[in-house]
């Protein structure tokens, strides 16, 4: 064959790739596949998951983070808060806050970690019987009775104080305290008397403990059950702290209290005096809360107690009731008092008698006398001090002596063993503080509308 003969075809197939080649498409694949795992799953297409709500029972759901609910809404998902639910309960007589909890379905765990994080802020066994808890809870589906998510409660120690406990994101729980800024203020009331102080102060919008404040502080010079008649009036100035929104939190002292009885006004101011005591004053700066006089006569001595003793007439054993003082005949005898006269005249065994009413709660009488004082008679007013009797031996006595009883709710009991407040009369220095602050009181009083 010479060299310009073609030679024969080469045979038709497919081509095998040369090693190069193969080592090119290694490499890219490789590179692929790195980068993939670099740029993460998004851009990797794989199956379609529908999305779930998950509740993890052992730690529930983060308290901090708005719990959702999956909806649709024109084709379009939207994530919207469940509902918080509050339910109210109330301490029972007897009840402990964990009682409380338990009964309303709480874990004792979720229970004793909720008390434990309000201990440091309030004493739990220092909530009352009738006392509001409010429970808080989440809910756990968008549905008619969901279940529920056990997050606190709260709860108002005093008017300006809540504390409240609640589960952190970490789902421990943590308490807090909040207080209100209360607002200072005055207020007056006044009007007519119908039925009884209590009643018609009440319906004046006057708060329940204020008009008993007024009643006990004017019980020593006035007797409620028989010196108040209608048509008589009352005036009244007190403290008071507000919520900012008006409402009223607590109030305080009476400023300034007035009775006014058959036409004649009997008031009384509360003073603050230097060495750091309050008592209420008349206009004067007399105390009004007067003691009994324990020795109502002149020149006495005791001779016979208060207790059970042999009787110097009947010859046995009898309670005596009272306390005697041996005397001279014709010595005076004072009202231990202020008061009004309930009884003057013969008693039995008392002989000549009288009893004086000093206020709703005591009484005192006087017996054996060998007269009664000019113009003591019944419905008469006495001050304390004045002359009311002489002492004598009428009735079942054995000498000349004063029986003096003191009476609390009509029951005599020992006039030595009592214990009253003791009157005060204001002077010099502190008068003058008295005085200063009684002209503010009566402005103040007067510039303040109804």
């Amino acid at each position: 064959m010479s060299l310009n003969e073609s030679s024969p075809a080469a045979p038709s197939g497919p081509r095998l790739p040369t090693l190069p080649a193969l080592l090119a498409v290694a490499l890219i694949g490789s590179v692929t596949w790195a980068f993939g795992l670099w740029i993460g799953p998004e851009l990797v297409p794989g199956p379609k998951v529908p999305e779930r709500a998950f509740i993890d029972h052992e730690a529930e759901i983060d308290p901090l983070r708005t719990v959702l609910a999956l909806s649709v809404s024109d084709g379009v998902s939207e994530r919207r808060p469940l509902p918080a639910v509050d339910r109210t309960v109330k301490m029972g007589r007897g009840d402990t806050l964990m009682e409380l909890l338990l009964r309303a379905g709480i874990n004792r765990r979720d229970a004793y970690n909720a008390i434990e994080a309000m201990r440091k802020l309030h004493n739990p066994r220092d909530l009352m019987p009738g006392m509001p808890v409010t429970l808080a809870y989440q809910a756990l589906a968008d549905v008619p009775n969901p279940p529920l998510s056990f997050r606190g409660f709260r709860f108002k120690p005093s008017v300006e104080k809540t504390v409240t406990v609640s589960r952190s994101w970490d789902n421990r729980f943590e308490g807090s305290l909040s207080k209100t800024q209360l607002i200072h203020s005055q207020a007056k009331a006044k009007g007519v008397i119908n039925s009884s102080v209590y009643v018609d102060a009440v319906k004046a919008g006057v708060p329940v403990n204020v008009v008993v404040e007024m009643i006990r502080a004017f019980s020593f010079e006035v007797d409620f059950q028989r010196e108040i008649h209608p048509g008589d009036g009352f005036e009244v100035f007190y403290d008071r702290l507000m919520t900012p929104d008006g409402h009223l939190a607590k109030t305080g002292d009476v400023i300034f209290g007035a009775l006014i009885l058959k036409g004649k006004r009997y008031a009384l101011y509360h003073h603050r005096m230097k060495d750091g005591t309050e008592d209420y004053f008349n206009g004067k700066g007399e105390s009004v809360r007067k003691a009994l006089m324990r020795t109502p006569i002149d020149g006495a001595r005791l001779s016979s107690r208060f207790g059970r003793r042999r009787h110097p007439i009947l010859g046995y054993n009898k309670m005596h009731k009272g306390i005697d003082f041996a005397a001279p005949r014709g010595t005076r005898i004072m009202a231990a008092g202020n008061g009004v006269v309930v009884a003057a005249g013969r008693n039995g065994g008392y002989g000549l008698y009288v009893r004086i009413r000093h206020n709703t709660t005591y009484a005192t009488a006087y017996a054996h006398m060998r007269a009664i004082a000019k113009g003591i008679r019944r419905g008469h007013r006495v001050r304390q001090g004045q002359t009311i009797g002489y002492v004598g031996s009428t009735g079942r006595s054995t000498g000349p002596h004063l029986h003096y009883e003191v009476l609390r709710n009509n029951r005599q009991v020992n006039p030595l063993g009592l214990k009253l407040p003791t009157g005060r009369t204001l002077k010099g220095a502190e008068l003058k503080r008295f005085l200063a602050a009684k002209t503010e009181i009566d402005g103040a009083f007067a510039r303040l509308t109804d």
